[in-house]
């Protein structure tokens, strides 16, 4: 099959979170299945390179701008860069600080527009358009309105994939004519929500199908208490909704190939993960004599954000220093929080390490030399830390929520397969009970390298995931 991709971002040419790895992954397992991808995205600042290929004329409001089009190939993977300076020439991707740029609305209807632009006149057959969250969320509906007779759309089904419903694409509804858009669509079963206009809600309406990051998450979505507002309409849709779990790139994320980490290992031999834990310790200024790495290492590697359970954290974090164990975070987020863990750190200089900020061959680091990865959504659309965790052998204690319920498996009393400690309750006394369990079991050094092994041989690859994108793009097609 032949797919088109709209996208915010990918890597590695522009990243703010998961959606960027999703987009630079999934193409790429698509292809080696056999298939052919181009994803178009924006061409910010910070992207460099690609050759102009076309030039592209889009008409909103009754006014034409114009788009350089520029392209390069990689893994067989053809991205197409939007290349209009005045949306996209710009020092950040959608804002600055916790502020949107205000005409968030106007550059991504652009980029939707200027996708499907450049579909139609490129001479290619697409079988699928797939667009992602709600900057591309106005897609699907103009490939239903605008470009559905365009020979390279002709039957092409839409696919939306929600990667975090909680970000919706909210704007005043004054912005409809502005983008080419007709009042006819200020309705419930169109683009209104609480009187203004929603990108994601276009998306969730106008495509024939509707995919999200990973199977629990598609449930509880349609719940009010992680509905965000969007329960009833995915609700009404669910007959074509369904979660594929996201992948992760093995090759990337391999402590056996990994040139982040000071010696190599795998489920044959994990000598090498005391190497990374030692460098670790030395890195955060902690402890690191045989007494110090004796002791269990907790990694956190996460926005310091409620979403993430920092709440809970902040609540036990008097009890943190108490347990006998060693800490590091890597991260930003919430001044609060980030005034917490420097606090901490303060008080145990010896025990608990922090890094304000993000450091990707740190972040491998961390992975690799912790023993126990503490990741306590409120929610989780799918969670990829877990999963780079249970490949680096490094034991998740998580929240049963999203994909951390369907990627980590309880360790059991008298059971084996079990890979991480899972807590269900939102809360911080089942939290600190997790990560009591989750130490005292560090303690049976035969039954922690069982459940280490036990992660290291689940398969989160892309090639898994994409098998499964591929089935529903061709469900979507008949």
């Amino acid at each position: 099959m032949r797919v088109l991709m709209v996208a915010s971002e990918s890597v590695p040419f522009a990243k703010t979170g998961g959606l960027a790895d999703v987009i630079g992954a999934l193409p790429r397992a698509l292809v080696r299945l056999g298939h052919a991808v181009d994803v178009v995205m924006p061409r910010y600042r910070s992207v460099a390179g690609g050759e102009p290929v076309a030039r592209v004329q889009v008409r909103m409001a009754g006014t034409a701008r114009s788009a350089d089009v520029y392209a390069t190939v990689a893994d067989g993977v053809r991205t197409l860069f939007v290349h209009q300076p005045d949306y996209f020439d710009r020092e950040y991707l959608y804002g600055t600080g916790n502020d949107d740029y205000r005409d968030n609305a106007e550059r991504f209807a652009f980029l939707a527009r200027s996708a499907l632009e450049w579909g139609a006149s490129s001479g290619t057959a697409y079988d699928v358009v797939h667009a992602h969250d709600w900057q591309g969320g106005l897609v699907p509906l103009l490939l239903q309105r605008e470009y559905g007779s365009a020979p390279a759309f002709r039957g092409a089904p839409a696919v939306l994939t929600i990667h975090n419903l909680a970000f919706q694409g909210l704007f005043d509804a004054a912005w409809l004519p502005r983008l080419g858009l007709g009042w006819d669509l200020m309705r419930t079963d169109a683009l209104e929500y609480f009187g203004r206009i929603s990108f994601l809600k276009a998306g969730i309406v106008f495509s024939r199908t509707i995919t999200t990051v990973s199977p629990r998450y598609a449930v509880e979505i349609q719940s009010p208490e992680l509905g965000c507002g969007f329960d009833g309409i995915l609700r009404h849709r669910s007959a074509d909704l369904v979660g594929i779990l996201n992948g992760i790139d093995t090759d990337q994320w391999d402590p056996a190939r990994d040139p982040n980490l000071p010696a190599p290992y795998d489920t044959s031999n994990l000598r090498g993960k005391a190497a990374s834990k030692r460098l670790v310790l030395e890195v955060f200024g902690l402890a690191a004599g045989a007494e110090a790495r004796r002791r269990p290492l907790v990694g956190l590697i996460s926005r310091l954000v409620d979403q993430k359970g920092f709440d809970l954290i902040a609540a036990i974090a008097p009890e943190l220093s108490a347990l006998d164990a060693s800490f590091v975070l890597l991260g930003s987020g919430e001044p609060r929080y980030e005034d917490l863990w420097r606090a901490l750190a303060a008080r145990h200089p010896d025990r608990i390490g922090t890094r304000f900020g993000f450091d990707e061959a740190l972040a491998h680091r961390i992975e690799a030399g912790a023993d126990i990865f503490l990741m306590p959504s409120r929610f989780e659309p799918c969670g990829l830390n877990q999963m780079y965790s249970l490949r680096y052998g490094t034991v998740p204690v998580v929240r049963a929520t999203g994909g951390l319920s369907d990627t980590v498996r309880n360790v059991e009393r008298g059971k084996s397969g079990g890979t991480g400690v899972v807590f269900e309750p939102y809360s911080p006394e089942a939290l600190l009970a997790a990560l009591r369990r989750a130490l005292h079991t560090f303690q049976n050094r035969s039954v922690w390298r069982r459940i280490q092994l036990a992660g290291m041989q689940q398969d989160f690859s892309w090639d898994r995931s994409a098998r499964q994108y591929a089935e529903t793009y061709k469900r979507a097609t008949i």
